[in-house]
């Protein structure tokens, strides 16, 4: 921005806000306060599906590369105002360019990214996680999801010794994702595994949260709505009901 003239800059922060303003009411207006959904994967193949208001479906198999959930058509086809979400983290040797993990397109983008050689691969496999997920839900028929969201759990790997390529990593999946899809994306974690992978550095480009509260019962999962463990408006809380993960929208 250091190239702009300084009598644009104020014309260009009134710009930029118009279009987050425009970016929440879009994302937002996809979803009623009070009603309420739930999530699948491929756990739920071969089964019966619950009913709801919309449906967030898993486009992995419960982790980034190689796997992916083999019910995504049918899910996606049969869930209403359906969403899409997908499995993330970070290992070394998820840069390699091997055909499964980084892309080489991803690899030549990352080269532009400010940051450390580790931090510019990890923005990389970032990019390869959302391009590569793209890429396969395209290919079930999944086009045009309400939003998109990253699933950030400790369960999946993660660098403990520098949480800045976590951080880089999550950063690449929302980028990419944002420029290549209109969906706004959200986060879904808890506040404790969100400290524990991020260190609560900051990644932008996320308009809202998903919470898992471990609840059954939809009151307390409630009062995990307001904001949320990135600072980020709460969309859902996730509750256990009848044998499914059941989402209530703030």
């Amino acid at each position: 921005m250091n190239h702009w003239l300084r009598r644009l800059l104020p014309i260009a922060a009134v710009l930029s806000t118009a279009g987050v303003l425009v970016a929440n009411q879009v994302g937002a207006m996809a979803y009623i306060s009070g009603s309420t959904g739930y999530d699948i994967s491929y756990p739920q193949c071969g089964g019966h599906y619950p009913t709801g208001a919309f449906g967030i479906v898993g486009v992995n198999g419960g982790y980034p590369f190689v796997h992916y959930n083999p019910c995504l058509a049918d899910e996606y086809g049969h869930t209403p105002n359906a969403a899409l979400y997908i499995n993330t983290g970070y290992d070394p040797i998820y840069t390699q360019v091997d055909g499964k993990h980084s892309t080489p397109e991803c690899v030549t983008q990352s080269a532009s990214i400010q940051g450390t050689s580790p931090q510019q691969a990890a923005w990389g496999v970032g990019c390869s996680e959302a391009s590569r997920s793209i890429a396969y839900a395209t290919s079930q028929g999944a086009t045009s999801p309400s939003s998109w969201w990253l699933d950030v759990e400790t369960s999946n790997s993660w660098s403990s010794a520098d949480l800045s390529l976590n951080q880089y990593t999550i950063q690449g999946i929302v980028d990419t994702l944002l420029r290549q899809s209109p969906a706004a994306v959200g986060v879904y974690s808890t506040g404790y595994q969100w400290r524990t992978i991020t260190g609560n550095l900051p990644v932008s480009g996320v308009l809202a949260e998903w919470v898992a509260t471990g609840s059954s019962s939809a009151g307390r999962a409630r009062a995990s709505c307001g904001t949320g463990f990135s600072g980020r408006p709460v969309w859902f809380v996730q509750y256990l009901h009848g044998g499914f993960d059941t989402d209530y929208t703030c």
